[in-house]
């Protein structure tokens, strides 16, 4: 930006305290610096939004290749949902059925009592 050297800075600070006194000059340094603060502030506020105007560029932009991806392939994200709907997970193929227990004998069961056998 500015191309200050050390002498061209001397010069300024000595034409200063001459034309100001060295009873002002303190002052008009403080001012001079509040209003440097402020030009930073503000360059760093244009920049920020400037940055930020390009993120909300680069982000419509992604969401329009998105848009156009899916205008392409609009079934892609079914293909995945009807293969997860069909097959079983992985874990319910591997795993062996369960047995049943085993049944019991007629021996093991009770004897009922039989319409004849009641009076």
């Amino acid at each position: 930006m500015f191309d200050l050297s050390w002498a061209h800075i001397l010069i300024l600070l000595v034409v200063a305290l001459i034309v100001v006194g060295p009873k002002d000059l303190p002052r008009l340094m403080h001012i001079v610096g509040r209003w440097t603060g402020k030009a930073r502030a503000m360059a760093n506020e244009f920049r920020k939004s400037f940055d930020e105007m390009a993120r909300q560029t680069e982000l419509d932009e992604l969401r329009k290749e998105i848009a156009a991806l899916r205008a392409e392939r609009p079934l892609a994200g079914v293909e995945q949902q009807i293969e997860h709907g069909i097959l079983p997970p992985a874990d319910e193929v591997m795993q062996p059925k369960p047995t049943e227990p085993p049944r019991k004998s007629e021996e093991q069961v009770p004897d009922l009592p039989v319409k004849a056998d009641l009076p």
